[in-house]
Protein backbone atom coordinates (compact mmCIF):
# COMPACT_ATOMS: atom_id res chain seq x y z
CA UNK A 1 0.00 0.00 0.00
CA UNK A 2 1.91 3.19 -1.41
CA UNK A 3 0.13 6.69 -0.33
CA UNK A 4 1.07 9.90 -1.57
CA UNK A 5 0.70 12.83 0.57
CA UNK A 6 0.83 15.96 -0.87
CA UNK A 7 1.38 19.08 1.40
CA UNK A 8 1.92 23.02 0.27
CA UNK A 9 4.57 24.79 0.13
CA UNK A 10 2.74 28.68 0.73
CA UNK A 11 3.67 30.73 3.89
CA UNK A 12 2.10 33.71 3.94
CA UNK A 13 -1.22 34.33 5.11
CA UNK A 14 -2.36 36.73 2.32
CA UNK A 15 -1.12 40.40 3.11
CA UNK A 16 -1.60 39.80 6.75
CA UNK A 17 2.27 39.65 7.45
CA UNK A 18 1.71 36.29 8.90
CA UNK A 19 2.38 32.68 8.30
CA UNK A 20 0.39 30.23 7.11
CA UNK A 21 0.91 26.88 5.50
CA UNK A 22 -0.12 22.87 6.36
CA UNK A 23 -2.25 22.36 9.56
CA UNK A 24 -0.31 19.73 11.54
CA UNK A 25 -2.78 17.83 12.89
CA UNK A 26 -4.28 17.24 9.45
CA UNK A 27 -1.32 15.59 8.15
CA UNK A 28 -0.13 13.64 11.69
CA UNK A 29 -3.36 11.93 12.34
CA UNK A 30 -3.69 10.42 8.64
CA UNK A 31 -0.13 10.03 8.36
CA UNK A 32 0.06 7.59 11.54
CA UNK A 33 -2.97 6.17 10.91
CA UNK A 34 -1.94 4.73 7.54
CA UNK A 35 1.68 4.46 8.49
CA UNK A 36 0.62 1.99 11.52
CA UNK A 37 -1.16 -0.33 9.01
CA UNK A 38 2.02 -0.48 7.35
CA UNK A 39 1.38 1.65 3.94
CA UNK A 40 4.68 3.13 2.49
CA UNK A 41 4.23 6.85 2.84
CA UNK A 42 5.58 9.53 0.88
CA UNK A 43 4.95 13.26 1.21
CA UNK A 44 5.44 15.74 -1.70
CA UNK A 45 5.28 19.78 -1.80
CA UNK A 46 5.02 22.09 -5.30
CA UNK A 47 8.22 23.47 -4.35
CA UNK A 48 10.14 20.60 -2.54
CA UNK A 49 12.43 20.84 0.52
CA UNK A 50 10.53 22.25 3.80
CA UNK A 51 7.13 22.03 4.07
CA UNK A 52 5.55 25.65 6.08
CA UNK A 53 3.80 24.52 9.45
CA UNK A 54 0.61 26.51 9.98
CA UNK A 55 2.20 28.39 13.68
CA UNK A 56 -1.77 28.58 14.62
CA UNK A 57 -1.59 24.69 14.58
CA UNK A 58 0.95 24.67 17.16
CA UNK A 59 -0.59 26.15 19.32
CA UNK A 60 -1.15 23.73 22.65
CA UNK A 61 -4.87 24.28 22.40
CA UNK A 62 -4.55 22.31 18.51
CA UNK A 63 -2.72 19.40 20.17
CA UNK A 64 -3.78 16.04 19.86
CA UNK A 65 -2.49 12.42 20.31
CA UNK A 66 -1.10 12.34 16.95
CA UNK A 67 0.55 15.46 16.83
CA UNK A 68 2.41 15.05 20.29
CA UNK A 69 3.70 11.55 18.39
CA UNK A 70 5.03 13.75 15.49
CA UNK A 71 6.67 16.10 17.78
CA UNK A 72 8.72 13.67 19.41
CA UNK A 73 9.15 11.71 15.91
CA UNK A 74 12.23 11.90 14.41
CA UNK A 75 11.89 10.56 11.21
CA UNK A 76 8.60 11.97 10.38
CA UNK A 77 10.22 16.03 11.18
CA UNK A 78 12.89 14.74 8.74
CA UNK A 79 10.21 13.67 5.84
CA UNK A 80 8.50 17.41 6.53
CA UNK A 81 12.48 18.76 6.35
CA UNK A 82 13.16 16.83 3.26
CA UNK A 83 9.64 17.20 0.93
CA UNK A 84 10.41 15.53 -2.59
CA UNK A 85 9.15 18.01 -5.43
CA UNK A 86 5.83 17.12 -7.35
CA UNK A 87 6.55 17.43 -10.70
CA UNK A 88 8.94 14.42 -10.01
CA UNK A 89 6.11 11.57 -9.35
CA UNK A 90 3.62 9.78 -11.03
CA UNK A 91 0.19 9.05 -9.68
CA UNK A 92 1.03 4.90 -11.28
CA UNK A 93 3.71 5.01 -8.77
CA UNK A 94 1.05 5.00 -6.26
CA UNK A 95 -2.26 3.40 -4.49
CA UNK A 96 -3.88 6.44 -3.06
CA UNK A 97 -3.15 10.45 -2.44
CA UNK A 98 -4.26 12.51 0.59
CA UNK A 99 -4.21 16.35 0.74
CA UNK A 100 -3.99 17.85 3.84
CA UNK A 101 -5.38 21.20 4.43
CA UNK A 102 -3.97 24.51 6.53
CA UNK A 103 -5.36 27.09 4.71
CA UNK A 104 -1.74 27.59 2.23
CA UNK A 105 -3.28 25.17 -0.29
CA UNK A 106 -5.55 27.68 -1.53
CA UNK A 107 -2.76 30.10 -2.54
CA UNK A 108 -0.86 27.36 -4.18
CA UNK A 109 -2.53 23.81 -5.04
CA UNK A 110 -5.78 25.22 -5.85
CA UNK A 111 -3.96 26.77 -9.54
CA UNK A 112 -0.95 24.34 -9.72
CA UNK A 113 -0.70 22.14 -12.53
CA UNK A 114 1.42 19.77 -11.66
CA UNK A 115 -1.03 19.02 -8.76
CA UNK A 116 -4.24 19.34 -10.68
CA UNK A 117 -3.06 16.90 -13.67
CA UNK A 118 -1.85 14.62 -10.73
CA UNK A 119 -5.09 14.05 -9.19
CA UNK A 120 -6.70 13.94 -12.66
CA UNK A 121 -4.28 11.15 -13.34
CA UNK A 122 -4.91 8.99 -9.75
CA UNK A 123 -9.03 9.73 -10.49
CA UNK A 124 -8.76 8.36 -14.55
CA UNK A 125 -6.79 4.94 -12.85
CA UNK A 126 -9.70 5.23 -10.30
CA UNK A 127 -7.61 4.76 -7.20
CA UNK A 128 -8.53 7.00 -3.88
CA UNK A 129 -8.23 10.77 -3.68
CA UNK A 130 -8.57 12.36 -0.13
CA UNK A 131 -8.87 16.03 0.56
CA UNK A 132 -9.45 17.79 4.44
CA UNK A 133 -9.92 20.54 5.72
CA UNK A 134 -8.62 23.63 3.08
CA UNK A 135 -7.17 21.01 1.09
CA UNK A 136 -10.31 20.34 -1.38
CA UNK A 137 -9.23 24.31 -2.63
CA UNK A 138 -6.68 21.62 -4.87
CA UNK A 139 -9.78 20.38 -6.96
CA UNK A 140 -10.88 23.97 -7.98
CA UNK A 141 -9.36 23.51 -11.30
CA UNK A 142 -9.54 19.64 -11.59
CA UNK A 143 -11.33 18.05 -14.24
CA UNK A 144 -12.94 15.37 -15.96
CA UNK A 145 -11.84 13.56 -18.92
CA UNK A 146 -15.05 15.11 -20.64
CA UNK A 147 -13.40 18.55 -19.39
CA UNK A 148 -16.47 19.42 -16.48
CA UNK A 149 -15.46 19.77 -12.90
CA UNK A 150 -14.36 16.42 -10.95
CA UNK A 151 -16.64 18.07 -8.12
CA UNK A 152 -19.59 18.65 -10.33
CA UNK A 153 -22.59 16.36 -8.80
CA UNK A 154 -20.17 14.26 -6.15
CA UNK A 155 -21.24 14.77 -2.31
CA UNK A 156 -18.55 17.00 -1.03
CA UNK A 157 -17.34 18.73 2.21
CA UNK A 158 -14.59 21.12 3.01
CA UNK A 159 -14.12 23.87 5.78
CA UNK A 160 -17.73 25.47 5.76
CA UNK A 161 -17.69 29.28 5.61
CA UNK A 162 -19.01 29.25 9.39
CA UNK A 163 -15.82 28.03 10.05
CA UNK A 164 -13.79 30.44 8.36
CA UNK A 165 -15.73 33.49 9.86
CA UNK A 166 -14.79 31.69 13.32
CA UNK A 167 -11.67 31.99 12.96
CA UNK A 168 -11.95 35.48 10.98
CA UNK A 169 -9.90 35.14 7.90
CA UNK A 170 -13.06 35.22 5.50
CA UNK A 171 -12.01 38.55 3.98
CA UNK A 172 -8.07 37.23 4.15
CA UNK A 173 -8.16 34.28 1.89
CA UNK A 174 -8.79 33.86 -1.82
CA UNK A 175 -11.85 32.11 -1.70
CA UNK A 176 -14.15 30.18 0.49
CA UNK A 177 -13.88 26.26 0.19
CA UNK A 178 -18.02 25.86 0.59
CA UNK A 179 -18.17 28.32 -1.63
CA UNK A 180 -15.80 27.21 -4.42
CA UNK A 181 -17.54 23.59 -4.24
CA UNK A 182 -20.49 24.87 -4.55
CA UNK A 183 -19.82 27.02 -7.89
CA UNK A 184 -17.87 23.79 -9.22
CA UNK A 185 -21.26 21.59 -9.11
CA UNK A 186 -20.46 19.72 -6.15
CA UNK A 187 -23.24 18.40 -3.91
CA UNK A 188 -21.58 20.21 -0.69
CA UNK A 189 -22.52 19.55 3.13
CA UNK A 190 -21.46 20.39 6.33
CA UNK A 191 -21.94 19.04 10.13
CA UNK A 192 -21.73 21.60 13.06
CA UNK A 193 -18.16 23.12 12.77
CA UNK A 194 -15.91 21.61 14.04
CA UNK A 195 -17.10 18.33 13.93
CA UNK A 196 -16.54 14.80 12.45
CA UNK A 197 -17.86 14.86 9.03
CA UNK A 198 -16.30 12.97 5.77
CA UNK A 199 -17.98 12.05 3.03
CA UNK A 200 -17.14 9.61 -0.02
CA UNK A 201 -18.59 9.64 -3.51
CA UNK A 202 -16.79 6.78 -5.49
CA UNK A 203 -13.40 7.43 -5.34
CA UNK A 204 -13.52 11.02 -3.84
CA UNK A 205 -13.34 11.44 -0.08
CA UNK A 206 -13.19 15.12 1.26
CA UNK A 207 -13.09 15.95 4.96
CA UNK A 208 -14.88 19.31 6.36
CA UNK A 209 -12.26 19.98 9.18
CA UNK A 210 -9.37 18.99 11.74
CA UNK A 211 -11.74 17.07 13.19
CA UNK A 212 -12.28 15.06 10.06
CA UNK A 213 -8.23 14.06 9.30
CA UNK A 214 -8.15 10.63 11.06
CA UNK A 215 -11.56 9.44 10.09
CA UNK A 216 -11.00 10.10 6.15
CA UNK A 217 -7.58 8.31 6.47
CA UNK A 218 -9.69 5.43 7.86
CA UNK A 219 -12.34 5.71 4.91
CA UNK A 220 -9.24 6.23 2.53
CA UNK A 221 -7.94 2.66 4.02
CA UNK A 222 -11.22 0.81 3.68
CA UNK A 223 -11.29 1.86 -0.13
CA UNK A 224 -7.47 0.12 -0.80
CA UNK A 225 -8.62 -2.85 1.09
Amino acid sequence: MKVLFVLTSHDKLGDTGEKTGFWVEEFAAPYYKLLDKGAEIKVATPKGGKAPIDPNSETENAQTEDTRRFYKDNKAQKVIENTLRLETLKAEDFDAVFYPGGHGPLWDLAEDKVSINLIEAFHRQEKPIAFVCHAPAALKNVKNVDGTPLVKGKKVTGFANTEEEAVQLTNVVPFLVEDMLKEKGGIYSKSDDWQVNVLKDENLITGQNPASSAKAAEILYKALQ
